[in-house]
């Protein structure tokens, strides 16, 4: 994946990541609502620029894991 979706994965887990922490901390209902609206519409936008990413490669299915390839 290119950058640019790479950044809204992180982007989208962060704003999450915050609306789980204010919910914990009593912040206020509408702070907490729209940031979770937010981070909803986020996540759609994020799902909808990975799967239209132009990655390719040319591992298969018989290199078996790239952080552990076997060894022919």
């Amino acid at each position: 994946m290119r950058d640019s979706a790479m950044f809204w994965v992180g982007s989208t887990t962060l704003v999450l990541l915050t609306v789980t922490i204010m919910a914990a901390m009593d912040f206020p209902f509408n702070w907490v609502f729209y940031i979770t609206v937010l981070g909803q519409v986020m996540i759609v936008y994020m799902v909808y620029r990975v799967l239209t990413d132009e990655y390719t490669t040319t591992k298969t299915f018989e290199d078996f894991y790239e952080d552990h390839p076997i060894r022919e």
